[in-house]
């Protein structure tokens, strides 16, 4: 058999990392909080058919996000019903088309397509968020589309900033005005770097239709805001002031409505961008050096990148998020996600005349590192990060009760039947044996006495009651 061509080796190690990623959708329970919380809020918009303001809880509005990850997760609902794999497709979904744009990108610029698709697909950040229920990925979708049609649009290319001003109607309905700011943080800092104080804003009305390019941004996603806040009152306050300043300035914030605020040490987004940019992250010194500070001899092509100041774009790119959260408490390590991107093209075109440096290698060894995750998640780790293995001990006809809190992995696994209870008063004694489960610090409370513990994780057991009469 004919030996594979390089292309068709770095096409197969591609497709291995991101199909890899597509099967293994099922093989692990939505953990709590964050995976478990957006997967319920999907089930219940379909359950409720409330498709304006997603939901907390029954009746609670939930006004911490926009709804475009819950949309995606519902529709997928619609489609393969309730399960693991219909709420994280949608996501693994955008991380294609993620990977699309950039594809796009790469060989309008003639830059080398399959190396940074590769390198993208295989960050620990990026690969993790891929099947993760969260709202980062779309975001990350959106803030690609602005990244790439701005730069796109700058050179000459009109119809690209419309593109970009699309991109930032996602990013609107994903995550917010935060998707602005990066898009801003990120682009004003390279017209600066490349035009100084006052010239690039000459430019921009020149090269970028700003007026058309916002009607239609607004088109997209302001009448979402217009008739969340008609349906809910009060939402856009709080979003605004509560969700986008108060939450990341004030570290001991007491507004937030739906759980408590991190509270990190200043700066600590550098430190997570390190980790979660992994393997490609160590690459990043050498290949800073090697585009800024080297220079070597380039093709006409080349020339013409650095003459549009490309690799300083990718640079304002890949930190926006980081200036952004270099004050704030109150992060995540996936909030550098949109600037994982940059990075992967950064690499890839430090290295453009030679081969990245052990590229298949490093990318096989990160999926094979997932494959050992998700089994140690489904086999163990999982057990005490979800419910859905206690859930799974129980007969599913007879009642189900929470001693005093319910984790949203138990309202996804239940259906919403679980029910949340203070006192076994609160029981029909006249029903059937019923399962309630509770933190281990009460479980040997006098009051359970007619309850036998049938199995337990590390923060709760699940006892089998009779009833008393």
């Amino acid at each position: 058999m004919q030996a594979l061509s390089s292309a068709q080796k770095s096409l197969a190690v591609l497709l291995l990392v991101v199909l890899t990623r597509l099967l293994l959708l099922p093989w692990y329970p939505l953990m709590d909080t964050t995976e478990a919380r957006y997967g319920e809020m999907a089930r219940l918009m379909v359950e409720t058919g409330n498709w304006i303001t997603p939901l907390f809880d029954y009746d609670v509005p939930f006004w911490g996000k926009p709804p475009l990850h819950t949309w995606m997760s519902a529709v997928s609902i619609l489609g393969f019903g309730v399960s693991e794999f219909a709420v994280r497709f949608p996501h693994w979904i955008a991380a294609m088309l993620t990977l699309g744009v950039v594809a796009l990108f790469a060989k309008r610029l003639r830059l080398p397509v399959l190396p940074i698709l590769i390198i993208l697909a295989s960050t620990v950040v990026f690969i993790v968020s891929a099947g993760a229920v969260m709202t980062d990925m779309a975001l990350t979708l959106g803030l690609t589309m602005a990244m790439v049609g701005f730069y796109l649009c700058w050179q000459g290319e009109v119809r690209w900033g419309y593109f970009g001003f699309v991109g930032l109607a996602i990013g609107l309905l994903a995550k917010g005005p935060v998707a602005l700011v990066i898009f801003g943080i990120g682009t004003g800092l390279w017209l600066l770097w490349q035009y100084g104080l006052i010239r690039p804003w000459l430019l921009l009305w020149q090269r970028v239709p700003l007026i058309k390019g916002t009607i239609l941004m607004l088109l997209i996603a302001l009448p979402w805001y217009v008739i969340a806040e008609n349906t809910t009152p009060g939402f856009l306050s709080y979003f605004i002031v509560g969700e986008h300043w108060s939450r990341f300035v004030d570290s001991g914030w007491q507004g937030d409505l739906y759980g408590t605020a991190h509270d990190q040490t200043r700066g600590t987004i550098w430190l997570y961008f390190i980790v979660a940019a992994l393997p490609w992250s160590l690459f990043l010194p050498q290949a800073l050096y090697k585009v800024i500070i080297e220079a070597p001899k380039r093709s006409d092509e080349d020339k013409a990148l650095q003459g549009a100041g490309f690799a300083s774009y990718l640079v304002c790119w890949m930190i926006a998020p980081m200036v952004l959260f270099t004050f704030a408490g109150n992060i995540l390590p996936a909030y550098v996600l949109p600037g994982i991107p940059a990075l992967a093209i950064l690499i890839a075109f430090a290295w453009r005349h030679t081969q990245v440096p052990m590229l298949h290698r490093i990318a096989l060894a990160i999926t094979a590192l997932l494959i050992i995750a998700v089994g140690v998640i489904h086999f163990d780790a999982g057990k005490n990060k979800s419910e859905r293995w206690l859930l799974q001990q129980r007969q599913v006809d007879l009642a189900t009760y929470y001693w005093g809190k319910i984790p949203f992995s138990a309202r996804f696994y239940t259906a919403g039947k679980a029910e949340k209870i203070t006192s076994l008063t609160d029981v029909n004694q006249n029903e059937n044996p019923f399962y309630l489960f509770v933190q281990h610090s009460k479980a040997d409370d006098s009051r359970f006495v007619n309850c036998d513990e049938i199995a337990s994780n590390k923060d709760r057991g699940l006892l089998l009651c009779r009833p008393s009469r």
